[in-house]
């Protein structure tokens, strides 16, 4: 375990109290002065040190060692006597092996404070939890290189609390952060690591400013990244504000519920599930109706219900209002497949395993479990369960959308067909998204000023006002497009950030969180 502790000799080892001592003393060898490195064996005194090491067996280990300190015989030197340090065993100021040292600050790096503290507990080196983060805070951090192609986003520390994230592109590792987005930080920091050739960014004004301010001549690039994240919120926009043509995605669109009447139907109204409505309606409103004022924790108290359910039948005007509906089923990526799973049965094959490797061969990707549920209902004599779509909502449509069409699944192409024939917005809007994805694809932005041309006439004010702010910063979303570099490497960084954060149960402040992101990366870079 210690290769090179030639020059102490253990003396005695015994257990007691569940505790391995050891004994031990250094040899009568030269040591060099840590001043001028003249080696002396005169001794002026000996003292011990009482040392922890890691656990043999399940049992701490305390080491007693007796050390020498030693005279410096050079008369220039300035030091006068020094005590001797044991290479791999004893630091200076410390009452830690190295090893264990080292044990100490891997688990305050990895697991921070509270956990940290657990697993030292369970490893017999009991440390509560500020300790551990004492040694983190301590521990030095890596010297900072200027990087030649540097990256800087930004993250959400607290609700409505942002920081910046710098990231070495070409090492991939994280390189400091700190709070707020402002630019006179980024600026700072870009003239006190002068060479930066190429800073990968979002879209944000502030950081253009940082960047030019701080380093000019370096190239900035926007990120693909962020440039397709903004139209996607652009098509979710126009979405939203046609979401009245949602609804033709369906193949039979359904008519909108109407409200229950008061009269429910007498054949329905015979369910026990509408018998209990009724009952738990009629004994929450006898008490309401007769004791104003009484609070909810009372009632549910007297009745032996749940507060919220007081408070939902006190709230309802008649007891139909408090049914459970029960909502058309979600649609599947098995629901194109079901036909065919009808035809195959009603031609006399039974087996789930050759029906699954039968649509498997026409796109099915799903797993044969799904195929087996399906048709269930065929071997007990029923019908399939009839797929009753509901209209997507925004988002699913521009998620749909901002897929490329190769990897839309069958359903999802149907759906989207019909949607688009039925409103030429969205029409117009999926033309322009592939448009650019085109441009993307090939690497070529010669395109790009009749694109931004295109959606400024578009008369949809998602997109021209995106055209506007890609204008402001044309030169950039340019070198986004036409360049290899990006900003992912500081998605996945800041993804990293956002993990820590939940390690520490979201109460990391930066100095404590800067540490914790610099260091993990470079102990995974080197157990990797």
């Amino acid at each position: 375990m210690y290769p090179h502790l030639d020059a102490v000799r253990v003396e005695q080892v015994w257990v007691e109290s569940g505790v391995v001592h050891i004994s031990a003393r250094t040899c009568e060898t030269p040591v060099a002065c840590p001043d001028c490195g003249r080696s002396s064996a005169r001794v002026h005194s000996r003292y011990p040190r009482t040392l922890a090491d890691l656990a043999v067996g399940g049992r701490p280990v305390s080491i007693g060692l007796s050390v020498r300190r030693l005279f410096c015989d050079r008369p220039r030197c300035g030091r006068r006597t020094f005590a001797e340090q044991v290479e791999g065993l004893t630091v200076r100021y410390q009452r830690r092996t190295p090893l264990l040292q080292q044990l100490v600050e891997m688990a305050a790096v990895l697991l921070a404070g509270r956990g940290g503290s657990r697993v030292l507990r369970i490893l017999n080196v009991p440390l509560s939890r500020t300790s551990v983060l004492f040694h983190l805070m301590r521990m030095p951090q890596p010297l900072v290189s200027t990087p030649r192609v540097l990256g800087v986003d930004d993250f959400a520390l607290y609700a409505g609390t942002y920081g910046s994230l710098l990231v070495d592109v070409d090492t991939r590792l994280p390189l400091t952060l700190w709070e707020g987005r402002d630019a006179e930080k980024l600026s700072t920091w870009l003239g006190e690591h002068p060479g930066v050739e190429i800073v990968c960014r979002d879209g944000s004004p502030t950081y253009r400013q940082g960047i030019t301010a701080g380093a000019p001549d370096a190239l900035q690039v926007s990120g693909r990244f962020h440039l397709w994240q903004g139209l996607s919120r652009r098509v979710q926009e126009i979405a939203t504000a046609h979401r009245g043509c949602l609804r033709a995605a369906a193949p039979d669109p359904e008519p909108a519920p109407s409200p229950t009447s008061a009269e429910p139907d007498p054949e329905a109204a015979d369910t026990p599930a509408r018998r209990h409505a009724k009952r738990l309606f009629e004994a929450v409103h006898a008490v309401t109706d007769t004791t104003r004022g009484r609070s909810y924790h009372s009632i549910a108290r007297e009745l032996g219900l749940n507060r919220r359910t007081v408070r939902k039948y006190a709230r309802a005007t008649t007891w139909q209002e408090c049914i459970r509906r029960r909502y058309p089923r979600r649609p599947t990526p098995l629901d194109p497949y079901l036909g065919y799973l009808r035809q195959r049965w009603d031609e006399g094959e039974p087996n789930a395993f050759v029906l699954h490797q039968e649509i498997a061969a026409k796109g099915y990707r799903g797993h044969y479990q799904q195929v087996k549920l399906a048709i269930q209902p065929l071997r007990r004599g029923l019908p399939l369960e009839e797929v009753h779509e509901r209209a997507p909502t925004p988002r699913e449509v521009a998620r749909w959308i901002a897929t490329a069409p190769d990897q839309r699944g069958l359903h999802v192409r149907g759906r989207l067909s019909r949607l688009l024939e039925h409103c030429p917005e969205l029409r117009r809007t999926h033309e322009l998204v592939r448009e650019f994805d085109a441009m993307l694809d090939t690497q070529d932005a010669a395109l790009l000023p009749a694109w931004l041309d295109r959606l400024t006439t578009s008369r949809l004010p998602a997109l021209a006002s995106m055209a506007k702010s890609i204008r402001e910063d044309e030169a950039a979303v340019v070198q986004g497009i036409t360049t290899p570099f990006s900003s992912g490497v500081n998605e996945g960084r800041i993804t990293d950030v956002k993990l820590q954060k939940r390690i520490m149960g979201g109460r990391a402040g930066v100095p404590l969180l800067r540490p914790r992101v610099v260091l993990i990366a470079h102990l995974r870079r080197r157990y990797t």
